[in-house]
């Protein structure tokens, strides 16, 4: 069975995406686009276009072109946005790099995206060196704050960026790295159309009157980029930025902004839910938490929704779908649920072995097709042939149920990612840093479920030399971001593996939770 949107569809401008996000209204000049939720700075959107405006002139002069690709490895900051509309604005590609990572971490994207430059922060320049000394090609490092080398500041210059023709279906403008249904990270590159498609589907969707956004999930991530960062510029709506989590400042800005509709993910929900420090904060004026990246359970929504007297609202989507393809409209909770098809979205539930579509209310894969699914995967057609079928149909390697009003609900995940906080772990990733312990012959890694985190992986392990799981944990703890650690470690005498030598992971997960496994 086929299910298409109860939503009417959209129309779609064709059309950059700088020129639909930051082309409204000279009436929102003086208005505050970004405040620094640390410092205070403001960054009004008269100064916000005109600071794109001079960047763009200056990465040009630097010699920045058309398909180019540019990083941006830092944590949220009024800038972010600059830096992100500059690059869009010359037909050049930005690729988004996690600020938690180690440099080889991020020396593995410098290598496989190749920018030629590198927009970080001070404090991060050491590591961002380093990581950009491993690269084949020269990549020149520009700090967005002082530090002694070139800045955003020093690159921009007042004159006019050169006009760049832009095809919105073909030309890709952000390709942040997701590691989609399995493997290593990979570049998901999104067109302008496959951006603008998307916001002009959630704003169709969303509530009309939002003053300001909450911006503490991470720009790099497509949550942050496209639903905070990019839907709130598009509304003329005051983003306040936090480099980082920190409960009470989240609290803070809730209670001191306008913000009615606050994006979330699951492991925020359950400290708004349990921590005794929010009793302090007064968020009688937000009126929707929105939970997305990872399921989030009936109990907990009406927990939450108990003591903060609000709605919460869940969505679904990946990062090869711009994110979003189901999200719940404003009024139309439903606990558990991850919502209905966006506008001009289809959707089918496939029988992962057969490919047939199953029955109403079974569960099967989520396939879902429409013009915010990605052009494809950087350099890797065959992962891309994978995941995208020659019909369009994107394979989101989710298992889930739709009800017969078509609310989708995720229950499994075919794929296996492990989602921590709402940051992906690839298994893949720490296996192969696993087997590169001497002491370590063979090495798996699996999701278990954890209270604070949602998922974390566990390993199990094939060890020698009197290996201990202390030893494991820290040399793994040593190399990876800290999401990415393992926090638990089993020893085995043999890891289960098909006769073409996949890990059976699934065998893996039966065992861990005590099921028997077909």
């Amino acid at each position: 069975m086929r299910y298409r949107s109860p939503l009417p569809d959209v129309s779609i401008p064709d059309v950059p995406l700088t020129d639909f996000v930051l082309g409204g209204s000279k009436a929102l000049d003086d208005h505050p686009a970004l405040v620094d939720g640390a410092s205070g700075r403001v960054l009004t959107f008269g100064q916000l276009k005109e600071d794109v405006r001079r960047l763009a002139a200056g990465l040009s002069r630097r010699g920045i072109v058309k398909g180019d690709v540019v990083a941006i490895w830092a944590p949220n900051v009024p800038d972010y946005a600059v830096v992100f509309h500059a690059v869009a604005r010359l037909g050049a590609v930005l690729t988004t790099a996690n600020p938690a990572y180690t440099a080889e971490e991020l020396a593995y994207q410098l290598c496989d995206a190749r920018p030629r430059m590198l927009v970080t922060m001070a404090a991060l320049a050491g590591r961002a060196l380093e990581a950009a000394a491993s690269a084949s090609h020269p990549i020149e490092i520009v700090t967005i704050d002082e530090s002694g080398g070139p800045t955003l500041a020093s690159l921009a210059i007042d004159a006019d960026p050169p006009v760049v023709p832009i095809d919105p279906a073909t030309d890709v403008v952000a390709m942040p790295y997701s590691s989609g249904t399995t493997g290593l990270p990979k570049g998901v590159m999104l067109t302008h159309r496959n951006l603008v498609a998307n916001l002009a589907q959630i704003d169709a969707t969303e509530a009309p009157d939002l003053r300001a956004f909450l911006g503490v999930l991470p720009f790099f991530h497509i949550y942050g980029m496209v639903v905070i960062m990019n839907f709130g510029l598009l509304r003329g709506a005051t983003i306040v930025t936090l480099p980082r989590f920190d409960l009470e400042a989240a609290l803070r800005v809730l209670q001191d902004w306008p913000i009615a509709l606050a994006h979330v993910v699951p492991p925020v929900v359950v400290a708004l839910a349990k921590h005794p420090v929010v009793d302090r904060y007064d968020l009688s004026g937000v009126k929707w938490l929105f939970s997305a990246a990872a399921p989030l359970g009936a109990e907990l929504t009406e927990a939450v929704e108990a003591r903060l007297s609000l709605r919460v609202r869940q969505g679904y989507g990946m990062t090869e779908a711009s994110p979003a393809t189901h999200y719940t409209p404003p009024g139309s909770e439903r606990p558990g649920k991850a919502g209905v098809l966006i506008p001009s979205t289809e959707c089918r539930i496939v029988d992962p072995e057969t490919g047939a579509d199953v029955s109403a209310g079974e569960c099967g894969e989520v396939w879902v097709r429409g013009p915010q699914v990605m052009k494809g995967y950087l350099n890797n057609p065959e992962a891309t042939a994978r995941t995208v079928g020659a019909d369009g149909w994107l394979h989101t390697g989710d298992m889930g149920v739709v009800d017969d009003e078509g609310y989708l609900q995720v229950v499994d995940r075919l794929k296996e990612l492990i989602k921590v906080k709402g940051f992906q772990v690839a298994p893949a990733e720490l296996e192969a840093l696993l087997l590169k312990h001497p002491a370590i012959a063979d090495a798996a890694v699996i999701p278990v479920a954890d209270a604070e985190c949602g998922e974390v992986p566990k390993a199990f392990v094939v060890g020698r030399d009197g290996l201990t799981a202390e030893e494991v944990a820290s040399f793994v703890e040593a190399r990876v971001s800290y999401y990415k650690r393992i926090r638990h470690v089993v020893f085995v005498e043999q890891i289960p593996r098909s006769p073409s030598g996949k890990i059976l992971r699934r065998l893996l997960v039966a065992w861990e939770r005590g099921t028997n496994c077909r």
